[in-house]
């Protein structure tokens, strides 16, 4: 199995490596071995779809009802706002009756371009955006150049996904003196009937006014309704239109149905050009923000295919966090686990601080929520829940033990809460968000230790990082990011001038760190060297900079690595990567980073999968362990009190220079070579 795996990432290897570094190509696409790439602005994800004109799901983030999946809450896949048909000469298009279908994601510009032919009758391209300057508003530009004398029918079409209830459908066409705005709007009901869910589309016409054809609405059940005109174009014409969909809920605006009809017509009204115009410089900002691996356009690529997906499933200002499958889709229900804090987090810490800020703000709005799931086991502060969604209560399944147990989120939280602090030295952030989280999390650990004695203020009964390890006391990496915690929210106070409460560093104090006789640190009390499902000891190396002897780093590397699973997610080997950089094996670092996330690309995008041989992408927890392999392994960054720093490190043989731009706050540029 292992051979076949290797041998199918050569191949994809070989397909992709004439290709640039900022596009992603899919040239041989199987329908029935297809993995769809996501367009999204952070707020809608658009994942493609092998049918020409369509696209798989549209999910939009913030929005949560319980629907299909078991009894807690999945992320809402909202209407089907951008698909299309298209009739030639009176003839239905499909994947049977097209050939030399082809897909390219711009990754610079965020759009997704597909092509096909109609054998003997024209040639067509699309090209879509989630639009980055407008959060609920998509684009799609279609392109269709007659082979021969041909009547083309073009469809605007939305469908509702099964789950949603009460669906109505609307046509409209506003009159104005100098244009007529078509508006096709579909509302519905969440599963529950809590939530209302609108999407609103128009078409925007290059022929001026007077000459835009006749538009035909046709209802066709509560579930779909389509806009389509009649065009003939003559042999060798090129016909161009432009379609603009918005989606939101009632979880972002009380009449979404209104506020969606505003934003097409919003969007109609702007055009194509400056919509164009305004998305291509907002991710020209982003963009500014970068990585390049001179001597290897292949890596480079990789690593921008890892950063465009943070980009895409994130932005500033929305206290949106991220789920481990970002809005590829409704992988792990959208929850937001400590895959977000210690993932995901870092590599945009110091990539996009303002986005950065928005993950933190979702969990600052969720702190009551915390504190009574705090008050519900038992303890003081807040006790974060291991898989959050729109109300910050657990939500994890009943079956799973992470839910009541797998308390180390509480602490990825304070460490990301600090480090931000780190890197901007905002003291109003500190004093308005920060702090008042801290002093909860630090309340939190110093109630949950069970207090046995000097050096024995045990944590027991917890599921640890490796989650294969339940139940198990004073796990490794729960112990050590309980201590942290402790000492940043003291840290914290001191900063504000404030009086930290004693009891903090004393109990940070006499938490133990364990260890087998030959000195590796132990992954919990009763661990005797069991396989693993990922990195546990290993994280107190990094992220965490617990660990600084290169001595016991390398004692526990040469331990936990032998016993990692092989099946386990992808962002373990990362970490791995990172401390054989830390230990001055370049080489032997970039052996562990391709393993890290080659072997879980899938066709025909190589978009990564949580495991070797998965079908669950895309695995953004797999982006951020790659991208800290990158930022902090090869490229040497860090946080400190100072700020993000470069430590000593090296790059591979085979790359002549790392460079690493818009780095943090000052938007600092970083090399290696």
């Amino acid at each position: 199995m292992r051979l076949l795996i290797s041998f199918s990432i050569c191949l994809l290897c070989l397909s992709l490596s004439s290709q640039d570094s900022w596009n992603i190509e899919a040239n041989d696409i199987d329908p029935n071995n297809y993995y769809g790439v996501t367009v999204a602005n952070g707020v809608v994800g658009i994942v493609s779809s092998p049918e020409p004109l369509k696209v798989k799901d549209v999910v939009l983030n913030g929005t949560y009802d319980y629907y299909q999946r078991g009894r807690v809450s999945n992320i809402l896949k909202t209407f089907n706002h951008v698909n299309m048909n298209l009739d030639i000469d009176r003839h239905r298009i499909g994947p049977s009756t097209i050939e030399n279908y082809r897909q390219t994601l711009n990754m610079k510009e965020a759009a997704l371009e597909t092509r096909f032919d109609v054998p003997g009758k024209a040639s067509v391209k699309t090209t879509m955006m989630s639009l980055r300057h407008l959060p609920y508003t998509a684009m799609t530009i279609v392109e269709i150049t007659a082979k021969k004398d041909i009547e083309i029918t073009p469809m605007s079409v939305i469908e509702a996904p099964n789950h949603l209830n009460d669906v109505r459908n609307y046509y409209a066409e506003i009159d104005r003196p100098h244009v007529k705005i078509p508006l096709m709007t579909s509302v519905g009901l969440s599963p529950s009937g809590r939530i209302k869910v609108a999407a609103s589309n128009s078409f925007i016409f290059e022929e001026g006014h007077g000459h835009e054809p006749s538009l035909i609405h046709e209802d066709w059940d509560y579930n779909m309704h389509l806009t389509k005109f009649h065009k003939k174009l003559k042999a060798g014409q090129s016909y161009s239109f432009t379609v603009v969909a918005s989606t939101c809920s009632s979880e972002q605006y009380e009449d979404p149905h209104n506020e969606a009809e505003r934003l097409s017509i919003y969007a109609m009204l702007e055009g194509k050009e400056r919509l164009l115009m305004r998305h291509k410089k907002a991710w020209e900002e982003l963009w500014k923000s970068n990585v390049t691996v001179e001597g290897d356009a292949r890596v480079t690529r990789d690593i921008r295919f890892a950063l465009y997906h943070l980009y895409s499933f994130a932005r500033k200002g929305t206290a949106f966090s991220l789920s481990p499958m970002g809005l590829s889709g409704l992988g792990y229900n959208g929850h937001v686990f400590w895959d977000t804090e210690l993932w995901m987090y870092p590599p945009l810490l110091m990539m996009q601080p303002d986005i950065a800020a928005s993950l933190l703000d979702y969990r600052f709005e969720r702190l009551e929520a915390a504190k009574q799931n705090a008050f519900a086991h038992g303890y003081d502060g807040a006790m974060f829940p291991w898989e959050s969604a729109e109300d910050g209560s657990e939500d994890t399944p009943v079956w799973a033990l992470t839910g009541p147990f797998e308390h180390h989120i509480t602490g990825c939280i304070g460490w990301a809460f600090w480090k931000y602090y780190e890197v901007t030295q905002d003291k109003y952030w500190l004093e308005t968000k920060g702090y008042p989280v801290l002093k909860e999390i630090a309340d939190f650990w110093a109630s949950r230790v069970e207090r046995n004695g000097p050096g024995k203020y045990d944590i027991n009964n917890v599921v640890a990082a490796d989650e294969w390890a339940e139940n198990v006391d004073n796990n490794a990496f729960t112990n050590a990011v309980a201590i942290l915690s402790l000492q940043y929210a003291t840290k914290a106070s001191e900063v504000l001038g404030l009086t930290a409460n004693p009891d903090w560093n004393h109990v940070a104090e006499n938490i133990p760190i364990l260890k087998f006789k030959d000195g590796v640190i132990k992954e919990h009390a009763t661990y005797k060297g069991e396989e693993i499902k990922q990195a546990d000891v290993n994280l107190l190396a990094h992220p965490l900079g617990m660990v600084t002897d290169a001595d016991q780093i390398r004692r526990d590397l040469n331990y936990y690595e032998p016993v990692m699973s092989p099946t386990g997610p992808a962002m373990g080997s990362a970490i791995l990567s990172i401390l054989y950089n830390k230990l001055g094996d370049a080489n032997k670092a970039a052996d562990v980073f391709s393993y890290s996330y080659k072997r879980n690309e899938v066709p025909p995008f190589g978009v990564i999968s949580e495991a070797a041989g998965g079908n669950n992408p895309y695995f953004a927890t797999g982006a951020g362990g790659m991208l800290q392999a990158v930022l902090s392994g090869f490229g040497g960054l860090d946080f400190s009190a100072e700020g993000i720093i470069q430590n000593k490190s090296s790059i591979p043989s085979s790359w002549k220079k790392l460079i690493i731009t818009g780095v943090g706050k000052d938007e600092q540029r970083f090399t290696v070579e």
